[in-house]
């Protein structure tokens, strides 16, 4: 008597349904995005409409009128008398000058801050000295210090130096090192085992060899995260680069942005205009961090801050 072979079951497709909690937190995370987004698609919106339009239908949700005009006058592509046509100013906006102030200024500003800011947070994580903590204390406590409170003592020391309406002015109160930078790179120093330095040290190189030549090319990940976010933080400062610069030769682009919107013709704001402007100067910044997204935040993480 023979055995009979059964065909295997089918298998069954699985019947599991999101949860209720699920649903709702892919809602608030939907409404989250969108209301995000939605300022960056109105600055689109804007500076693709024409002045005319915008002020005929405000709340068309759509670009009304679509015209490259403002993007066009933010980049100093029309003469003085288009621009008045379509409702700009006839002053205009020398964009590519201070575009490259702007650049100039963030990157001496993230270059010396990443290399000093380094070489204090090696100090502080791994050279054993007296009263170091207590030292490292009373520098961290500097992140409470509200930024408004340094303007003054700043632009009185900047004033002094001479460096008023100078690009090395506008860079030089962060230009060394930050609290939170050195905090934010001692993290990832103090999560270095000990045997990766001793075994430096063992094959006969210094402090400053073991500081160059091993640690610092481990720490390229939260190096590179820190210098996105400095380099942003630099990008979009307004209050102190209003401060100090007087005219277009240390004007950047955040000072420059505010003065465009004070050139108000006749007829109102060059809202398109001044979106248009706006835009081309997020780009970058926006640009950068979403390359550098996934490893800010794996950093974030690897380094312990909550």
């Amino acid at each position: 008597m023979t055995a009979v072979r059964t065909a295997p079951a089918p298998a069954r497709l699985s019947t599991h349904r999101p949860s209720l909690g699920r649903i709702a937190a892919w809602t608030v995370l939907g409404v989250i995005v969108l209301v995000t987004l939605l300022p960056f698609y109105w600055i689109l919106r804007t500076a693709l409409s024409t002045n005319a339009g915008l002020a005929a239908d405000p709340a068309d949700p759509l670009p009304v009128d679509v015209s490259l005009g403002g993007f066009e006058r933010a980049l100093g592509l029309q003469t003085a008398e288009e621009a008045i046509a379509q409702g700009g100013a006839g002053g205009g906006l020398t964009f590519w000058r201070y575009l490259l102030n702007s650049v100039l200024v963030s990157t001496l500003v993230t270059v010396c801050q990443i290399f000093f800011s380094a070489m204090a947070a090696y100090a502080f994580a791994r050279l054993r000295w007296r009263g170091r903590d207590t030292v490292f204390g009373l520098f961290l406590a500097g992140l409470m210090v509200p930024a408004l409170f340094t303007l003054l003592p700043n632009f009185v020391l900047i004033k002094q130096l001479g460096l008023v309406d100078s690009l090395v002015g506008i860079a030089l109160p962060t230009m060394f090192m930050t609290p939170f930078a050195v905090f934010f790179l001692r993290q990832f120093f103090l999560n270095i085992p000990a045997e990766v330095e001793e075994a430096a040290l063992l094959d006969g190189a210094g402090k400053v060899r073991v500081f160059f030549r091993v640690l610092l090319p481990m720490a390229a990940t939260p190096v590179t995260t820190l210098a996105v976010l400095t380099y942003i933080t630099s990008w979009n400062d307004y209050f102190w680069p209003l401060m100090v610069s007087y005219s277009d030769r240390s004007r950047v682009l955040t000072v420059a942005l505010a003065i465009f919107r004070g050139q108000t013709p006749q007829s109102g704001v060059d809202w398109s205009g001044l979106m248009a402007a706006t835009l081309i100067a997020a780009l970058p910044m926006l640009a950068l961090f979403g390359f550098f997204a996934r490893r800010i935040v794996g950093s974030i993480g690897f380094t312990g801050i909550k």
